[in-house]
């Protein structure tokens, strides 16, 4: 799994018919998934930022057959932070550029973030870079161009973004469609506005 910005309601069916409800946490780097043999899995990616209460996973257990629109009543609608987040996922943002185009210092923007318990700002600007940059690689611009084009001070940087988020080079994740295809998923960065997205 690699970080994308955004919680997962994961339901579980296992070989033997039992089915769980497990809401993910964000990713700060690549984590395995330990799944036992033979079990299914149907995912719900909630927007980047947004949360549900262990009270909406419960009730997604209850009614599976309901998810999505319990997930998306659940959501609710945009607010502040997904405004501050979208900002902070533009190519070139700073987190002193967009707390001053929202009108607050960035202090007062990272209370807001860690009062909802989410990851700091430049989690998500940081992040969005990188996973914007992965989007890129599937051309054949040359890897230093790619690291230009997203911001990064060069393809060393880069580099290190890449293996501190994904555990891999851009040479190794360029040489890989499946990862291509993973890290082109609708997540931070390339969201497409709904609530939530089915995979």
């Amino acid at each position: 799994m690699f970080p994308d910005g955004c919680r997962d309601v994961l339901i579980l069916r296992g070989p033997e018919g039992t089915r769980d409800v497990v809401l993910t946490e964000f990713d700060f780097g690549p984590r395995p998934a330990k799944l036992r043999p033979g079990t299914e899995i149907v995912g719900y990616r909630l927007r980047p930022g947004a949360d549900v209460s262990r009270r909406v996973v419960e009730a997604v257990a209850a009614n599976p057959d309901l998810v999505e629109a319990i997930l998306g009543e659940a959501c609710g609608g945009w607010n502040d932070l997904d405004d501050a987040i979208a900002a902070l996922t533009l190519p070139g943002a700073t987190v002193a550029a967009v707390s001053r185009d929202l009108g607050v210092s960035i202090r007062t923007m990272q209370r807001h973030f860690l009062s909802r318990s989410l990851p700091p700002p430049d989690f998500w600007r940081l992040l969005a870079r990188s996973r914007q940059a992965a989007r890129l690689l599937d051309v054949a611009s040359p890897l230093a161009e790619v690291a230009a084009e997203c911001g990064f001070s060069d393809q060393a940087h880069m580099t290190r973004d890449f293996m501190r988020w994904f555990g891999l080079t851009p040479a190794q994740v360029r040489g890989s469609a499946p990862l291509l295809n993973v890290l082109s998923q609708p997540a931070l960065g390339n969201w497409t506005g709904e609530q939530i997205s089915t995979r």
